[in-house]
């Protein structure tokens, strides 16, 4: 899994952008290099890799996964290049009045993937992750730490694929498929992790932050999710789904110090951890 094959990067031209990473794609073959920002550790993106050929080969809709890469500065990996593919955002960047049909097919294709039993030797539970988060170092305030700790020993999780990143940006279309991407933090256990992290994706990026990465705006990302929540749950009923949200703000929030981590490389501000603490003791 170490054989780290150097690529000429000027073969490649680039294709996007986020918050952590760079793709490219190949000038001549149906290819496509993401390469991890400078200062992330070689480990993050070979994790990613062996999580992408457990996920394709457990049957997963994703792109195929080919090879580990580097430009001699940053390492990442090479995939398979869906021609004509567009993001689940960009379809409703480009043509607005979809927003519903795309929301209601999100939570088909989320639905599915929360139903599919995970390869539990190959990728880890996320409740494990996290609890090793937080017993390595005090990222958080203690409060915080006893609380999310508290919360992971008392939940019993499935063994069912859990995405990590689950948001409209994430999975992408070509007209006939419908694939998964950016799975690094790919896990199993319950749905829940992501529709927490929707929440706070559709929720609290403001303007600038949304256009930057989803090319959408804060008012369509939480339109979004007032289309999404009901499809996915099969009900409009606002009892229902205000438990099920003070639900899943639980996991949110013992899950976001760790995603706040792996892009800031630093402490979850005290304030913020406060708050998430009523999140907890609201939905445990």
């Amino acid at each position: 899994m170490r054989n780290i094959e150097t690529i000429d990067i000027s073969e490649y031209s680039p294709s996007g952008e986020g918050g952590t990473a760079l793709t490219y794609k190949h000038n001549h073959r149906n290819s496509l290099v993401k390469l991890y920002n400078p200062g992330f550790e070689a480990e993050m993106a070979v994790a990613e890799f062996s999580v992408s050929k457990a996920v394709y080969d457990m049957g997963v809709p994703t792109p195929q996964p080919f090879r580990l890469v580097t430009d001699g500065e940053r390492i990442g990996a090479e995939y398979e290049f869906v021609v004509g593919k567009r993001s689940f955002a960009r379809v409703i960047s480009d043509e607005a009045w979809r927003l519903q049909e795309i929301s209601e097919a999100f939570a088909s294709a989320g639905k599915k993937l929360h139903a599919t039993h995970a390869d539990t030797r190959r990728i880890p539970a996320i409740k494990d992750v996290l609890r090793s988060f937080y017993l390595s170092k005090d990222y958080v305030i203690p409060e915080h730490k006893q609380r999310a700790l508290e919360f992971l020993d008392s939940i019993q999780e499935p063994d069912t694929c859990v995405h990590g990143d689950f948001h409209m940006g994430n999975i992408i279309t070509d007209g006939k498929r419908t694939l998964w991407i950016d799975i690094g933090q790919f896990g199993y256990g319950a749905p829940e992790w992501d529709l927490g992290w929707l929440w706070t994706m559709t929720h609290s990026l403001g303007d600038k932050r949304a256009d930057f990465l989803l090319h959408l705006s804060q008012n369509t990302l939480t339109a979004f999710w007032d289309a999404f929540i009901p499809a996915y749950l099969g009900t409009s009923d606002s009892d229902v789904i205000g438990n099920y949200t003070r639900k899943i703000l639980a996991y949110y929030a013992v899950r976001v110090p760790y995603m706040f981590h792996l892009t800031a490389k630093d402490k979850f501000p005290e304030e913020g951890s406060r708050r998430l603490i009523k999140f907890i003791e609201a939905g445990a």
